[in-house]
């Protein structure tokens, strides 16, 4: 029986090796390593100007009297940095030369991985942003005593009878546990907001591929 049009697109797209249809199973693969390719230099991008504004910031910060504010969020910068460079090494071990479905698929494991330990991150460096700042300012120098102190005199003077737990305000730390409580529970859901941003076209092409040798194997 003659093989249909539609049977003679699946072998030349699936096959490597197959001679019916190499200018789709081209087309493909080189869409499916342009996208790959695209989100690799972009991710380097990105690392790059992770690193340079960390730098500068800690510069701005110390400057302007939060060496503690700058310092912690260059370490913590530069962790992200590290860890995801290494976890960049992983894109080496995909087959580059297998056929666009299977590379697809093998980018998009890597992808979801590489997002997973992101968004585990993101619930513990977005507290500790948001309490290196609160730190930081605390011991802003403000007229020779530090900045948290002073807000403390001036909180008391109005409210005497308020509670303190080593000469900090009860309602205060009651405070700020729910405001970093919030952001490691919501931390992955921030994070997706901010990959998203900068790298949503790339996974919605990334889909769509997918999705299209999908429904060419089906």
């Amino acid at each position: 029986m003659e093989k249909s049009i539609e049977s003679i697109w699946k072998e030349g797209f699936l096959k490597k090796d197959a001679l019916v249809a190499p200018k789709i199973n081209d087309l493909y693969n080189q869409k499916s390593k342009h996208i790959v390719d695209k989100f690799k230099r972009m991710f380097k991008i990105n690392l790059i100007a992770i690193v340079i504004f960390s730098l500068v910031f800690m510069v701005i910060t110390t400057i302007n009297g939060l060496p503690i504010v700058g310092i912690s969020w260059f370490l913590i910068l530069i962790g992200l940095v590290v860890v995801n460079k290494k976890l960049m090494n992983g894109l080496e071990e995909i087959d580059y030369h297998a056929n666009s479905y299977t590379y697809l698929l093998s980018f998009n494991k890597w992808l979801q991985e590489q997002l997973a330990i992101n968004r585990k991150m993101a619930r513990i460096y977005y507290p500790l942003f948001f309490l290196s700042i609160v730190v930081g300012f605390w011991f802003v120098d403000a007229e020779g005593i530090p900045m948290g102190e002073r807000l403390v005199g001036e909180v008391l003077y109005g409210f005497p009878d308020l509670y303190l737990v080593n000469g900090v305000p009860l309602i205060a730390i009651i405070l700020i546990l729910i405001i970093v409580s919030m952001l490691a529970l919501f931390g992955g859901k921030i994070y997706n907001m901010d990959v998203y941003i900068v790298y949503g076209r790339v996974f919605k092409k990334i889909e769509e591929l997918i999705t299209d040798l999908e429904e060419l194997r089906s």
